[in-house]
């Protein structure tokens, strides 16, 4: 074998130059040589720039191919910078190795070679070898069928897809071309690998969508494992599928699947109640280590239900959940409230309300478990509902012998009423600040009442016919707006954090209602802790959905899933992008959501309901009982002494929640506001430092600022 001579040549320039680039820089460091040398280091450096920048093939190529020039001016520049010939003669040392390494690879003329002309002695082409071919296996008859004959046939022009052979082929019953082909491997205790639905369906002439691979399991008189497995061909049966599904068929392709409105989850079974028009599909999740996620508007679109929550619901239970899809919106029937449904049972449980199920939802009066009364929370924009539930509510503790009290910002003619059927009713923010005080003075007057039996003080008891007072129950309507209140509102909001605190143990429960359950709206922290924890808050509409969950979640111990309460039902009738086109109004069909609740059960699963609705219109003596409810003598006896039991519609009295100032103030003979807790019975906060008031508010201020100058 010669040696090209492009090699030959390349070689002796790399001799000639090592002695060079060694003597050079040390000899004549101004020399012309040294700066040809660098220069062409530097049109290296630029070829490698250019080459790792393109796109083109071949880049590893270029960057070789101007290296020695790069590795030349590198030692030139080294040989120029170190002392006399370097330690060990340095410079001597690296001109001889790049020398060397370019006689070695020389990348200039073995890439002009590989690329201009063809390799000296390249070996000549060997023919390829013939391929041979692997005779099939030869299968004896088995006195198969004409089915699996054919089968096997249509098979073996494929090739054997897998290398797989069909031991039967079996129709499906009532089907042409739907079967099931049972295959083995063709090698005996050879697994089956490498076959694909495609690979099965084009034998048959169907599509690949069509072909199910399953697993074979071992029965008596045949093998099973991965030497086996079962090819499921059902072109026909997908077709009915796809234009007319079961059920469950349906479920699982449009709703069950991993896209579909509740992925992973199987239809249990489908029933429909024909009198009260509802259809219920009952699933559960395949994994019961899952929880379910729905989609309602999937689910909707999947069974083909109209979009509508109003008339389409969930229920969650565990791995199991229930989608009933109502002919009409459920919760637009009426639920007349009955003097039965609202009887307390010996628990203090009655029916309230509804829910879209048709199952009754209740109430308490008092918390049977916890040996107290026990608190409510009603929330809901005007027109929500929220009277109507004070109404039965009411009712149901009248019903159980409990004093009731009302008290509500401004008049209106249902709480007035309400007034003649319980104990007192006031309307407006100093009769609620009244009725506050005097209850919390309760809690003092309670817990020195002593017992007849034994002649000691108990707390209450439920039901306990020896208890020698009644249960007391504060109704706050409009609780936000009063707690505002630029004169009273201070003693509304402490004297209401108090009775949640410390009413319970002595029989008093309050139940404040308003529009907004939280702190920035006097509903502290504590108090809505204390009322979450001992009632079933109810919770109508908040003016928006939004604003519903938020109010929902916000008395809920866990975020469970919140029903929606929209501001009216209304099914949707025909289609919307048709009137649309032709210019139609939206049809009004819409009905109010008034009544309806989210009540938050003792678990913290919130439920829909609409409440039992009392009328107005009417008498409502068929409701209550025929006697009304009334504190002790005892206990209005104390209160007198106190100072505190009186009509509470009268106006302020002289010094009842603020000291009035002394003659030598200087002031103009009216009362001056403290804070809190000073002249008889002593509602509200206690005042510290003598005269020193909080400021709150700008009247505050200017009346501090008057104390201050005289003014």
């Amino acid at each position: 074998m010669s040696t090209p001579r492009s090699v030959v040549l390349e070689r002796l320039a790399y001799t000639l130059a090592a002695p060079v680039l060694a003597v050079a820089p040390n000899l004549y460091p101004d020399s012309p040589v040294n700066q040809v040398v660098q220069l062409a280091g530097a049109a290296g450096i630029g070829g490698w720039f250019l080459a790792a920048k393109s796109d083109a093939p071949g880049a590893g190529r270029k960057i070789l191919r101007w290296s020695p020039l790069v590795l030349a001016a590198a030692i030139d520049v080294t040989a120029k910078t170190t002392t006399g010939w370097g330690p060990w003669w340095m410079d001597g040392l690296l001109a001889a190795g790049w020398a060397a390494a370019g006689y070695l690879v020389m990348p200039f003329s073995r890439h002009a070679r590989r690329r201009h002309r063809p390799a000296l002695a390249a070996p000549a082409p060997q023919p390829a070898p013939a391929e041979i071919i692997e005779e099939p296996v030869a299968v004896p008859d088995d006195g198969a069928d004409l089915l699996t004959r054919d089968a096997r046939m249509l098979w073996e022009q494929a090739g054997m897809p897998g290398r797989t052979h069909i031991v039967r082929a079996t129709r499906h019953p009532g089907q042409q071309h739907d079967m099931t082909l049972l295959l083995r491997a063709s090698e005996p205790g050879r697994p089956i690998t490498g076959l694909t639905e495609a690979a099965v369906a084009a034998p048959f002439a169907v599509p690949s969508s069509d072909v199910v691979l399953a697993e074979v399991a071992i029965q008596p008189g045949r093998q099973g494992g991965p030497g086996w497995m079962e090819a499921h061909l059902t072109p026909d049966a997908n077709q009915r599928r796809r234009t007319k599904p079961t059920d469950q068929e349906r479920w699982t392709d449009k709703v069950g699947s991993p896209k579909g409105g509740a992925p992973g989850s199987e239809l249990v079974h489908k029933t429909r109640d024909d009198v009260r028009g509802v259809t219920f599909y009952r699933a559960k999740m395949a994994d019961a280590t899952t929880s379910p996620r729905i989609d309602l508007a999937k689910v909707c679109r999947g069974l083909k239900l109209p979009e509508d929550d109003s008339c389409v619901f969930v229920l969650i239970d565990g791995t199991e959940f229930l989608i009933s899809a109502f002919d009409k919106p459920p919760l637009s029937a009426i639920f007349p409230a009955t003097r039965e449904l609202l009887t307390p049972d010996a628990k203090g449980m009655y029916v309230c309300g509804y829910t879209i199920t048709g199952q009754p939802v209740k109430n308490m009066v008092f918390q049977h478990d916890k040996n107290a009364a026990r608190h409510g929370l009603i929330l809901g924009v005007s027109r929500s509902g929220k009277t109507q539930f004070f109404a039965i509510d009411m009712a149901a503790m009248s019903l159980a012998g409990q004093v009731v009290w009302l008290s509500t910002v401004r008049k209106d003619e249902k709480t007035s009423t309400l007034g003649r059927y319980i104990d007192r009713q006031g309307s407006n923010a100093l009769w609620m600040a009244r009725s506050l005080r005097a209850a919390k003075a309760l809690c003092e007057i309670r817990a020195e009442m002593p017992w007849a039996y034994d002649g000691e003080a108990h707390d209450y008891k439920p039901g306990d016919p020896r208890c020698p007072y009644r249960q007391l129950n504060v109704f706050a309507d409009e609780f936000m707006t009063a707690a505002q209140d630029a004169t009273f509102g201070e003693f509304i909001q402490a004297d209401g954090d108090d009775l949640t605190v410390t009413g319970l143990k002595y029989g008093i429960g309050f139940n404040p209602a308003g529009q907004s359950p939280f702190a920035h709206n006097g509903f502290s922290t504590e108090m809505k802790d204390n009322l979450r924890q001992n009632s079933r808050p109810s919770i109508f509409n908040m003016g928006s959905p939004g604003a519903t969950r938020k109010a929902a979640e916000g008395t809920m111990e866990s975020a469970y899933d919140v029903p929606t309460i929209p501001a009216r039902y209304a099914q949707q009738e025909g289609s919307a992008i048709e009137r649309a086109m032709r210019g139609e109004a939206d049809p009004e069909n819409g009905v109010s959501t008034g009544g309806v609740a989210i009540m938050v059960l003792d678990n913290g699963r919130a439920v829909l309901m609409r409440s039992l609705y009392a009328d107005f219109d009417t008498d409502l003596a068929t409701l209550f009982p025929d006697d009304v409810n009334h504190l002790t003598d005892h206990e209005i006896s104390e209160l007198t002494k106190r100072g505190l039991w009186f009509d509470w519609n009268e106006p302020v009295r002289p010094g009842e929640f603020w000291p009035e100032p002394k003659e030598d103030d200087g002031d103009d003979g009216g009362s001056r506001r403290r804070g809190g807790g000073g002249g008889k019975g002593g509602g509200g906060r206690a005042s510290k430092g003598g005269g020193r008031q909080e400021v709150v508010s700008a009247r505050k201020a200017l009346e501090a600022i008057k104390s201050l100058t005289d003014a």
